[in-house]
């Protein structure tokens, strides 16, 4: 079994000025054990931590007195990653303890590496009840036996540990297999041409017939291209002609 010594804190270090010397600050408690707040080196913790996780028991050695404890809490950095601050719960002793166990999922499914199957892990960790000794760090599911499209596997199907009893409905699924489906991409709709309105270039909408009058000069817009006089309506050129008669009289 596991075990890390701790220390005593009186609570006037500051936790950076634990952590720059290489410890880092913790508590430990449960429900016959009161509060304690203690330190242990980090490197030692982080070792612990890796094997076993927060399912195994840990004996947590202070002075002459010993806690079998679990981690129950790790408070780690944002940005590193690195644990800061550990909760360990210590178990009363003759007493079974209830943790979730993490899944780990062993084997080849015949389904996902045969038929192209995509294995769908529905459960990741389960619920377990058993004496502190006797606790697992992890649950192995065979996924073997994964061979058809319709097949899964229930918490039914998994053989618990010696003196373990798994807390959840046996009809619980924990992982199965469906079917890879292609995404279908649909065409992008035509594109109705009619609706498109068209723009002089000044922002100004033209209409079927209009096209060549767009671009014509202002005062043009009479028959064979001539603007009409706004006194007699007769043609610019005629009026200049007149003029020139009028003249000859003189």
């Amino acid at each position: 079994m596991l075990s890390l010594t701790v220390e005593k804190r009186d609570g006037k270090t500051a936790p950076e000025k634990l952590r720059e010397s290489g410890k880092m600050p913790a508590v430990y408690y449960g429900p016959k054990q009161a509060s304690t707040s203690v330190s242990l080196s980090m490197i030692e913790f982080k070792k612990a931590w890796k094997k076993a996780g927060e399912s195994s028991v840990i004996v947590l050695k202070d002075g002459k007195d010993e806690h079998e404890a679990l981690i129950h809490e790790v408070d780690v950095h944002p940005v590193s990653g690195e644990p800061r601050h550990a909760d360990f719960y210590v178990i009363e002793k003759g007493k079974k303890v209830q943790v979730a166990v993490p899944i780990v999922f062993v084997g080849i499914s015949p389904a996902v590496k045969d038929k192209g199957a995509i294995l769908v892990k529905v459960v990741r960790e389960i619920e377990v009840e058993a004496a502190p000794k006797d606790l697992p760090r992890e649950i192995s599911v065979d996924i073997s036996s994964l061979v058809e499209f319709a097949d899964a596997i229930h918490a039914k199907d998994i053989k618990a540990p010696a003196g373990v009893e798994f807390k959840i409905n046996p009809e619980d699924i924990i992982a199965s297999v469906k079917e890879a489906k292609e995404e279908v991409v649909e065409a992008p709709a035509a594109i109705d041409m009619a609706a498109i309105e068209v723009t002089d270039g000044k922002g100004k909408e033209v209409k079927e017939g209009e096209a060549g009058a767009a671009g014509a000069p202002a005062g043009e817009a009479g028959k064979g291209g001539k603007a009409a006089d706004s006194k007699g309506g007769k043609p610019a050129e005629a009026k200049g002609a007149d003029a020139k008669k009028g003249g000859d009289k003189k």
